[in-house]
């Protein structure tokens, strides 16, 4: 999942020095400096991008003359005068917060200047040096589903006036198009060829999902039917400049991010000293340890599962250990469902689940009953090729959440569905489950969503650290096995080793491909044979690590903080200690970095 907003904002120019908000919101908190001026950041970098205020529940702005301007109808500016907008702000804007005096401020603003100051660092570093606006195009074509995805599943609004946002939207695709064509100057061919794919999806979306909402014989009808064209004319036209021009471009920008680059958006990512050749060495060695007792869980089921096949006392080392290790998760790979049935099986899980949290009390769940298990959007299946996690606006943390399932193309070749599906058996989907909803993403979005005063909520959600979002989604699964869940199963937790290798392996993957050269052979090596993943597992995950850099990491590091901070709040709190209370404490407080989450919840 996504876990800052403004990772990258394309910027509208406004002629707003401060951002005008609605007084419903009251994001201010009184007297107090530091707040008023974090708050204006935060306001004024949505105004800079409509689809990112979008996102954030962040609707309209009062411009300078008293008009009221509606965010949701508005298309970022995506042309050189938006990107040196966005330069000019972000630098205008950390020059103002290195003035303030870091002594007059308490544990909380504390970390709320940290968040600030690391994504303005994040955002320059992406502006300036990587650039993913001249290389990257399924910027743009994400950004496009984005736009359109988010008033249609939203409900700040009736429905027409929604449409109405989405319909204006469409309107500007093909100005939007054209200042991406201007933009992008010459890439890697993995990412134009996402991009393709994902803009498909687009198309498909204007075509179908919005088509489908418009009210027949209405106004809107009218106007749809004059926009879309020209919007999906744009967007198919947009495809073939794609293949046919940009895609010829001799570039020396390549997917590879580079050791230099690699590392100074690690440190802003993580917001930690730990640098990537420290969690590198430390996902090696346990990347050995997770498999000696994988293979001491899985002796004795292979015994039951094999009689016949004797202990493999014939074999020594890892060959015995793969062999073993391979053939029980291949038995338990067999209990999975039909393609057809992949979203029933998710939504039938939940129950079983949310008893388990409530029994063993794990962690408050909120009273909100928002979360909704749909399709992953088609725009985005290239990020999200199984499963990913949708957060309410900060904003309307009452708004719908969602829990998106990638289903199965019913055109797959039947070898590559099945083996999906394998990976994806009945016992991995209960994690799935467990890491995106409950007690995962879902439970943690709950809770920062109530965080005050609305403009603290506002900035931890939008940029929260990725690392304490991911890693608590790793680490309160561990918690659910620690605690018994579904009865102690051995075929549970042997997949949850299973699942440990992956976070494991993802680390190895990304800085090792991304700073030292690592081979697709390598690559797929390290997947299928040392953390037995399947071969469409496998594939699918070495092109996300093309995709997208240090992310994959998030997991580990985050899994790696979160263990240490529990094992020395246990500590502190003696017998005391309980579950409930202390992820109650920590995800109350937002997706902080987790080295300043220990200075708030820790005594001296």
């Amino acid at each position: 999942m996504h876990s800052r907003l403004v990772a990258l904002l394309f910027g509208l120019l406004l002629a707003v020095p401060l951002l005008s908000q609605n007084k419903a919101m009251n994001p201010v908190a009184p007297n107090s400096t530091f707040d008023k001026t974090a708050a204006q950041f935060m306001y004024d970098s949505l105004a800079l991008s409509p689809v990112n205020a979008s996102q954030a529940g962040y609707h309209k702005y009062t411009a300078p003359d008293g008009k009221v301007v509606e965010l949701d109808a508005l298309l970022d500016d995506l042309g050189p005068q938006g990107i040196q907008a966005q330069l000019s702000f972000y630098r205008q804007w950390r020059e103002r917060f290195r003035g303030i005096d870091r002594k007059t401020l308490d544990k909380e603003q504390a970390a709320d200047l940290q968040l600030i100051e690391d994504q303005i660092g994040f955002s320059l570093l992406e502006l300036e040096r990587i650039q993913s606006y001249r290389h990257d195009p399924t910027t743009y074509v994400e950004f496009i589903g984005n736009a359109l995805f988010l008033p249609m599943t939203q409900s700040y609004a009736p429905a027409e006036v929604r449409l109405g946002h989405v319909l204006s939207r469409i309107e500007q695709i093909p100005r939007a198009v054209e200042q991406a064509k201007q933009m992008l100057a010459a890439g890697d061919p993995i990412k134009t060829s996402a991009a393709i794919d994902e803009n498909a999806g687009n198309i498909d979306l204007i075509e179908s999902m919005v088509k489908g909402e418009i009210p027949a014989g209405s106004p809107l009808e009218a106007r749809y039917k004059t926009a879309a064209p020209k919007a999906v004319a744009a967007l198919k036209d947009f495809s073939v400049w794609l293949h046919d021009v940009y895609g010829t471009r001799k570039s020396p920008v390549t997917w590879r991010l580079g050791k230099i680059l690699y590392a100074q958006k690690f440190r802003l990512v993580m917001e930690t000293p730990v640098t990537p050749e420290q969690m590198l060495a430390s996902a090696e060695a346990e990347m050995r340890e997770v498999r000696a007792d994988m293979l001491r869980l899985a002796e004795p089921m292979h015994k039951e599962m094999y009689p016949t096949h004797g202990d493999h006392a014939d074999l020594t080392g890892e060959a015995r250990e793969n062999l073993v290790i391979s053939e029980v998760l291949s038995r338990i790979s067999d209990e999975h469902v039909k393609p057809a049935d992949l979203q029933k099986q998710v939504e039938g899980d939940l129950a079983g689940i949310i008893n388990f949290i409530r029994l063993k009390k794990i962690v408050d769940l909120g009273p909100r009953n928002n979360l909704k298990v749909i399709p992953t959007p088609p725009f985005m299946r290239s990020s999200y090729s199984v499963a990913g996690f949708h957060a309410p606006p900060p904003l309307e943390p009452g708004a719908e959440a969602q829990y998106w399932v990638t289903p199965i193309d019913p055109g797959t070749p039947a070898e590559k569905a099945e083996s999906k599906l394998r990976e994806y058996n009945n016992y991995t989907l209960l994690w799935l489950t467990i890491h995106e909803a409950l007690p995962g993403h879902y439970v943690q979005f709950e809770h920062a969503n109530d965080v005050q005063p609305e403009s603290r909520r506002l900035l931890r959600a939008a940029l929260g650290n990725g690392a304490y979002v991911e890693g608590w989604a790793e680490y309160i699964a561990q918690v659910m096995m620690d605690e018994g869940f579904l009865n102690n199963s051995p075929k549970f937790r042997l997949v949850m080793r299973k699942i440990r290798l992956r976070v494991l392996s993802n680390t190895i993957l990304d800085i090792r491909l991304h700073t030292r050269e690592m081979t697709d052979a390598q690559a797929m090596e390290l997947m299928t044979k040392q953390a037995f993943q399947t071969q469409a597992e496998a594939e699918g995950k070495l092109l996300r690590a093309k995709l997208s850099s240090v992310q994959l990491v998030t997991y580990y590091v985050g899994l790696h903080d979160w263990l240490a901070l529990r094992k020395d709040y246990q500590a502190q709190a003696g017998t005391g200690f309980s579950n409930v209370e202390f992820h109650n404490r920590a995800l109350n407080e937002g997706p902080l970095p987790i080295m300043l989450l220990r200075g708030i919840l820790l005594s001296k």
